[in-house]
């Protein structure tokens, strides 16, 4: 039941809810106490609400934001309060005393400065907030950034100030018990010393050297750096904060880029959850902004989505764009027809040509290249089935419900329970990682459901498992991996306060020698991490590390679903399932899903699991084999020449076009004006 009301009310915990349902019951509760009237019972029902409140607050509660959308928000709440104190002095007969008055005009005084320092508090945001944002992008030599604000002054600001009014509801509550009005005005008093002390402290923020230059001087600072950089080679992205893994995939291959990399950003929010990298990223909100940007030494273009802001590129002629995605595989969305826009479509293998031939979207077959994936360089092949009586390990990794409800999005509804069901009760045993997709649940309330479900599986397994267990070797591991993540807190600056984002643009560029280092010690996590607990313990893997990647290698063998995830884990060799979620049948699934074709295919009920566990432990029970390794060269391309060397040949060939584009342009506008003046 608990359960159940925890996810109704979308709170995080029972802790969550207790303190949700306190503050519900604690506003009733005041009105009933100033109605009796019965001060003890007001002032506990007052601490409750304030207690409550906060809490939620600074736990980020969803049903804060819930109640700001029903008008009962934030300012609303502490003014029920303050109205219901006041009830309270009329119903115990002080209707005529000097606090009832006092309490009243210092009410509605404390609300007076509420309007100034709202309106400071958004002027000083709006007025740090930078037309554009960078990281590695030298502007500090060209413009003047100031540090930002002290944050506490800006962070959360609003409960701050409404918090004051603890100082004159205490004196007045006070004051009612007592039946004197001098702890009420001196509360009154320091409630509004307080909130004069916080607006005037706002007030040096709004003017002279504490704010940024105009948007006009750093657009030119911008670009001034841009003519200084002269980059060559673009990655553009738009998209919302949950598909910042899109970009963050490439990051890597920009780094190894032989020509000038630059990443242009069009949304704060990406920009936020972007990981580190030693590549300039340019974050430009503005349609305007950007199309105003010279950005006139960019040959070649890389696009990693389809969406509407594509356009704000696209229409530059003097450079080519190119289609990149973020992930192949047999989805529709790997063949959509906005593809026509680009003047190439990178694939990985041949797979994606024929993918493209097939489904006939307006996509030529000469404007696809074939560059292989250089993103899947950190995944190790496979070595043979486990030696040394080492449990094997299955990767679940089912993909995401989808933006509709076709029941061959995801295993996790039909499927998913039962696959892992037959992992954690096989004989000989196997270990289960299960690892969901980022975006799972948030579309679908069946498919949350059906993860929490998966998850208690997986946990409740894990904790009746038995196994041998080096405990000391354990306690080793995570005390390494306690001096490691310290490290690297103390390296990425995780446990500081949060900047602004003028300060971050300010000093965002990456000392490259640190980069290396926190790479360095992002590997010796990892190895640390699956160290850290038995090796015939199930795990449920969520967050952003351990990273796909990382599980691929720790696992012997993967079951998922049709996504980009089962071509990258194609680049092991190592045996794999993929659930036939929604019951066409082996033959004409692997017709239409080429990645399948060298897979164990699963019905819903997951009866077919122990071929894959049968492969897993004897070579010789493995009749695919041969398959994935032809496969592996159809959808990924060849081993030889590497990836990253085929990746940057195309960049190159493209940037060629485009420079001898431009020099036909140039010639025939000088051939034009020559006829002209002649």
């Amino acid at each position: 039941m608990i359960s159940t009301a925890i996810r109704v009310a979308r709170v995080g915990s029972t802790a969550e809810l207790a303190a949700a349902a306190l503050m519900m019951l604690g506003y009733p509760a005041l009105m009933l106490a100033a109605l009796v009237p019965s001060v003890p019972t007001f002032a506990a029902a007052a601490a409750v609400t304030y207690l409550a409140d906060h809490y939620l607050h600074h736990k980020g509660s969803y049903l804060i934001n819930r109640l700001s959308k029903v008008r009962a928000g934030l300012s609303i709440r502490f003014l029920i309060r303050q109205l219901l104190l006041v009830l309270l002095l009329a119903r115990l007969s002080l209707a005529d005393d000097l606090i009832f008055y006092g309490a009243i005009a210092g009410f509605i005084a404390f609300y007076g400065l509420q309007a100034p320092h709202g309106a400071l508090v958004t002027l000083i945001r709006n007025r740090r907030r930078m037309p554009v944002a960078t990281r590695n992008v030298d502007l500090a030599s060209r413009i003047r950034i100031p540090d930002a604000p002290p944050r506490p002054l800006l962070h959360r600001s609003a409960e701050k100030m409404l918090h004051l009014d603890l100082a004159a509801v205490t004196g007045v509550i006070v004051s009612a018990g007592m039946k004197s009005a001098a702890a009420g005005f001196i509360g009154i008093g320091v409630t509004l010393f307080l909130g004069c002390l916080y607006v005037l402290a706002l007030v040096p923020y709004v003017r002279g050297s504490k704010i940024p230059p105009n948007a006009e001087r750093v657009l030119a600072a911008v670009d001034g750096w841009l003519g200084e950089y002269r980059p060559q080679t673009a990655l553009y992205f738009s998209g919302s904060k949950d598909s910042a893994y899109q970009v963050n995939m490439w990051l890597e291959t920009m780094e190894q880029l032989d020509s000038r990399p630059l990443i242009i950003l069009r949304e704060r929010a990406v920009l936020e959850r972007m990981a580190p990298t030693t590549v300039p990223v340019i974050c430009v909100p503005g349609g305007v902004h950007l199309m105003n940007m010279d950005l006139s030494t960019v040959r070649v273009t890389l696009y990693a989505a389809n969406v509407g802001k594509n356009i704000h590129m696209l229409r530059v002629p003097t450079m080519k764009h190119v289609f990149i995605g973020h992930g192949d595989s047999d989805k529709l969305a790997s063949v959509n027809p906005f593809s026509k826009v680009y003047d190439e479509v990178w694939t990985a293998g041949r797979a994606g040509r024929d993918r493209y031939a097939i489904a006939d979207v307006g996509v030529r077959d000469e404007d696809i290249v074939e560059v292989g994936r250089p993103q899947l360089a950190p995944i190790e092949t496979w070595q043979g089935v486990p030696e040394g009586g080492r449990i094997p390990t299955v990767l679940y990794a089912p993909t995401w419900e989808g933006w509709d409800d076709n029941p061959g999005n995801t295993s996790l509804l039909l499927a998913g329970e039962n696959i892992v069901r037959t992992l954690i009760t096989a004989d000989p045993p196997v270990r289960v990682l299960y690892k969901p997709h980022p975006f799972t649940g948030t579309r679908s309330a069946a498919a949350k459901t059906a993860h929490q479900r998966i998850t208690a599986l997986v946990e409740k397994a894990a904790a009746e498992a038995r196994g041998p267990v080096d405990e000391a070797a354990q306690d080793a591991a995570k005390a390494e991996l306690a001096r490691i993540e310290a490290r690297i807190a103390e390296l990425s600056g995780t446990g500081a306060e949060k900047r602004d984002e003028a300060e971050a643009t300010r000093d965002g560029v990456v000392d490259v020698a640190q980069h290396e280092e926190l790479a360095r010690l992002r590997a010796e996590w990892n190895d640390a991490y699956w160290r850290s607990f038995p090796a015939h313990q199930h795990r449920v893997i969520e967050g952003a590390e351990p990273r796909l990647y990382d599980c691929f290698n720790v696992s012997d063998a993967m079951v998922s679903d049709i996504s980009s995830v089962v071509s990258d884990f194609i680049a092991s060799g190592k045996p794999y399932a993929v659930t036939d979620s929604a019951e066409l049948g082996e033959e004409e699934f692997k017709r239409q899903n080429t990645a399948v074709r060298a897979a164990v295919i699963l019905s819903n009920s997951a009866a077919e699991l122990g071929g894959l566990l049968a492969a897993v432990r004897d070579r010789a029970a493995d009749p695919l084999a041969a398959d994935r390794k032809e496969l592996k060269r159809y959808l990924l391309g060849p081993d030889e020449p590497k990836s990253i060397e085929q990746f940057n040949t195309a960049v190159a060939n493209l940037a060629l076009k485009a420079q001898t584009r431009n020099l036909g342009q140039e010639a025939r506008t000088a051939a034009t004006e020559a006829e002209l003046t002649g």
